[in-house]
């Protein structure tokens, strides 16, 4: 490993470590494990949800994405920060008022169904993979770019750290961490950002504002293929390989293998890439997303604003973290600090993306844009200055993979022990551990799948599934079981349906292709449409109004679970009584 990954990386992990043991003391009960027993401020919550949220999607990926996608590519963090406020006005503090624990506690709770509860619980382990897959994938990728080490050894440490840090200190030390790395994230984000637009020459300056094609090579430009990447060349292009033998690529699509190194001639025509948006050109200078270059960009920019901005209020493990505030007033003002939080922090995506663009266009070709962050320093500065910060984002970026990962890997735990085989606290811990050692069995093989494609299709899930359960379950007085089954059931099978069909059938052309790949405009209504109407078939729960006035009602103290007894020092059938009967007891006084 090289001197830049070593100081980048073992000052997060020790600093993680350290942090984390804060939370060892007082974990002695699930509640202290899942929820820090109730117990974290507003300030240190809404940056930890920050910490937790800002992951590898956000710190390289949408500066990635304006590289390769172009302008457009800014509508990600356009919905991840509106999916917040969303969160704010309709889900925060009566989630919190609930009393529940985990998003599968909330559905049992509010509706009575075991059912219902693991069917939530499988739901959550499908949106945490196809999170956490990609926060591995990352951390690989970028520790063997800074270090020319191979692939899995970057994806093993992100996984040795956040489960070794979770299973000692649970989300207590989650939440230390969480803030301190959103600080030292942000720290890392914006310095090398102003730097960089202070080294960088005012004709550089110029082009990122006012965009010019990336048609032809300025120089010998030697490019890394680490993913398999498919060019379409419009005229014989004589390259040279990377024993430097002379290679002629002639006119049509060539598919250039992962591991190869082109070097492309000063004044040669460049490629396209098979998906992507030339940087520069009319196309990537528009303010709309062409997803898979369909022709329909209105179309693919609100399936992605759908996918992120409802996806943000069903991703668990970002509910979780409500469910650690004081009342339903903490929360509500946790949610209203994060909208400011990640506003600050997404003023910065877009400055080295653009820079990139000038700076660095080779990646668009190599496939590797979501390296572009921490590749920048070196264009500008090749000495000291540059290599210091080099290391710096790339220990930010490796401090976002962790922050995230310790979330959903809190969720993924508390899905399998509390809510599908439910145990105590040394399953939870093991639980952690395993399901680390599986993400890693996926992550490995996952090097040349697309993070912002798997993290949007995250998104989707939960938007598609949680969305539609929370707003019609805090909202809507007569959801059923039933009608919350059927609409969680449809909306799961459809967007597992259009990922399994975008992976593995046969290519698609034009607005179909958008609705396949990101189907959150009909499979969101198809969720919110099924649960209202088979809910109007059935009948609600005796106690459903009264379970409405708890969840909206300002509440006069903390509601304690199991009227404050200690979940961990009960049977497990006290520790899954339903929080809807303690919402009746309390009302009853």
């Amino acid at each position: 490993m090289s001197v830049i990954a070593v100081f980048a990386v073992v000052p997060v992990v020790m600093i993680t470590l350290l942090v984390g043991l804060r939370g060892v003391a007082a974990m002695r009960t699930t509640s202290d494990f899942l929820v820090a027993s109730r117990r974290v401020s507003p300030l240190l919550n809404s940056a930890a949800v920050s910490g937790e949220y800002l992951s590898a999607a956000s710190f390289l990926g949408v500066a990635g994405l304006v590289v390769k996608d172009g302008m457009g590519a800014l509508w990600y963090p356009v919905g991840f920060t509106a999916g917040y406020i969303a969160m704010l006005a309709l889900v925060a503090a009566p989630m919190r008022r609930s009393g529940a624990v985990t998003v599968p506690d909330f559905a049992e709770a509010r509706l009575a169904s075991t059912a219902l509860r693991k069917l939530a619980a499988v739901t959550v382990l499908v949106v945490a993979g196809l999170y956490l897959v990609p926060q591995f994938r990352t951390a690989g990728l970028v520790l063997s770019v800074v270090s020319g080490g191979p692939y899995w050894v970057g994806v093993v440490i992100a996984a040795a750290v956040v489960s070794v840090t979770l299973a000692v200190g649970g989300m207590r030390a989650a939440t230390y961490v969480q803030a301190f790395q959103f600080c030292f994230k942000l720290l890392l984000f914006i310095v090398p950002a102003i730097w960089l637009l202070l080294q960088v020459t005012p004709d550089v300056r110029h082009e990122a504002v006012h965009p010019v094609p990336f048609t032809h090579f300025a120089r010998d430009t030697p490019v890394d293929f680490g993913l398999e990447v498919t060019l379409e060349v419009h005229e014989p292009l004589t390259v040279r390989t990377g024993d430097g033998a002379p290679l002629t690529i002639p006119p049509g699509e060539f598919r250039v293998a992962e591991g190869t190194r082109l070097t492309f001639p000063a004044g040669a025509p460049v490629p396209d890439v098979r998906g992507g948006a030339p940087p520069g050109g009319p196309d990537w200078q528009r303010p709309l997303l062409d997803v898979q270059d369909t022709g329909h960009p209105l179309l693919g920019t609100w399936a992605i604003l759908l996918a992120t901005m409802l996806g943000t209020m069903g991703l668990p493990h970002v509910l979780m973290r409500f469910h650690t505030s004081p009342d339903g007033r903490a929360a509500r003002r946790t949610a209203a600090i994060t909208v400011t939080l990640l506003g600050v922090f997404y003023l910065f995506p877009g400055i080295y993306g653009t820079l990139a663009k000038v700076l660095v266009p080779q990646l668009y070709l190599s496939g590797a844009t979501d390296t572009a962050v921490v590749a920048l320093p070196s264009q500008v500065d090749s000495g000291a200055a540059g290599t210091v910060f080099t290391t710096l984002l790339t220990a930010g970026a490796f401090a976002a993979f962790l922050a995230t990962s310790l979330g959903l890997l809190l969720v993924v735990a508390g899905a399998i022990s509390h809510d599908l085989v439910p145990g105590g606290l040394a399953r939870l811990r093991f639980t952690v551990v395993a399901a680390a050692a599986a993400v890693v069995l996926l992550a490995l093989p996952s090097a040349r799948l697309d993070a912002s494609v798997l993290v949007t299709w995250g998104f989707t899930v939960a938007a598609s599934t949680f969305c539609p359960l929370l707003v019609l379950g805090i909202w809507w007085s007569r959801l059923t079981a039933a009608g919350a089954i059927a609409g969680v059931a449809a909306g799961l099978l459809a967007t597992a349906g259009a990922i399994v069909f975008t992976l593995f059938g046969p290519p698609v052309d034009g607005w179909q292709a958008i609705l396949v790949s990101q189907p959150a405009p009909w499979s969101v209504p198809l969720a919110f449409g099924t649960m209202v109407v088979v809910s109007l078939f059935g009948r609600p729960p005796a106690w459903s109004t009264t379970a409405m006035l708890r969840l909206h009602l300002r509440e006069r103290r903390d509601p304690v679970p199991l009227r404050g007894r200690d979940p961990g020092h009960s049977s497990w059938s006290a520790r899954r009584s339903s929080a809807v009967r303690r919402m009746i007891r309390r009302l009853g006084r």
